[in-house]
């Protein structure tokens, strides 16, 4: 459509089994979208399901302690609570729509979950955004968002957006993270539409339907569908670089992904992010050796009972 970001494809959402067991998450990327093609964004994961329940005890967590380093990684919930525990010793729950995010630097280890009641859902995103090489080895930073934190606002009759990261009009998203980027959440009721300016120089522009059926410029897109725009091909601020999202089959919400390529090379095993090989396999020698993460309390923050008082 003359004067409106091009698409360059539109694709359907791979499905992935991060738990390890029965459960499933929608994936934006990097399935089906490689980690190149999404540069700098790594994983999307989408879920919406009914909770377990509350963690049986204080220091139990369903998504058991496990390791990253090289990477940004957020945690936003629509719904349910939010719970999280890590190696800096943080213990914490957080109302809905709220988020914990870290910027993981040289390594941090964490758990997650059990903080929502049985039966009630759970709905939200897991997000992990590169780093560039010069801030991989950084002293990991952490945040919890509670909803005043993350305000939505009404951009358009009928459509309403909520800025998780990087700039919108005057405002900037809480969740900090190294790589030039925007991460927005909208909600469109039915019918209604809205338009949307991805700032100049940012050369990756995802937009992921993840609730009811659009029409995004003059392209009918689906539920569960990524819509890849040619955000590289304008670059002067111009109308070249706005996208119309239209809810088309009933209330509609979307995330857009826009950030600016880091363009270095990625050496990805499970969640450690790094440049080469060699950095990887000097990370699980680390973690064989019980070096890692190189950052954290002095206790054993596996158990809250350790922390000093």
């Amino acid at each position: 459509m003359l004067g409106f970001m091009r698409i360059s494809r539109v694709v359907a959402a791979g499905i992935a089994h991060p738990f390890g067991d029965e459960r499933s998450v929608t994936q934006a990327f990097p399935n089906p979208i490689k980690a190149q093609d999404a540069d700098p964004f790594l994983m999307c994961d989408y879920f919406n399901m009914p909770s377990d329940g509350v963690a049986r005890d204080e220091d139990h967590f369903p998504i058991d302690w496990h390791p990253h380093r090289g990477m940004d990684i957020l945690s936003y919930f629509r719904t349910g609570v939010g719970r999280h525990g890590d190696s800096l010793g943080n213990r914490e729950t957080f109302a809905t729509p709220g988020m914990q995010w870290m910027s993981v630097g040289s390594g941090v280890e964490h758990a997650e979950g059990g903080g929502t009641p049985a039966g009630q859902e759970q709905q939200g995103f897991q997000i992990w955004i590169n780093v560039p090489k010069e801030f991989k080895m950084n002293d990991p930073v952490y945040g919890t968002e509670p909803p005043e934190a993350i305000p939505q606002e009404e951009i358009a009759p009928g459509a309403k957006a909520r800025l998780l990261a990087g700039p919108m009009g005057e405002r900037v998203g809480v969740f900090k993270t190294k790589a030039s980027v925007q991460v927005i959440d909208f909600d469109l009721d039915a019918s209604a539409s809205l338009k949307h300016t991805v700032p100049v120089g940012m050369d990756c522009a995802l937009l992921f339907i993840y609730q009811g059926a659009a029409q995004v410029n003059d392209a009918a897109v689906k539920g569960n569908s990524i819509v890849v725009f040619d955000a590289a091909a304008t670059g002067d601020g111009s109308g070249g670089r706005t996208f119309e999202l239209k809810a088309t089959g009933g209330a509609l919400s979307a995330i857009l992904f826009a950030g600016k390529r880091i363009k270095e090379p990625i050496a990805w095993h499970g969640p450690i992010v790094m440049n080469t090989q060699a950095e990887i396999q000097s990370t699980f020698r680390q973690l064989r050796e019980g070096k890692f993460p190189p950052v954290r309390v002095p206790w054993d923050y596996h158990y809250i009972k350790n922390k000093p008082k």
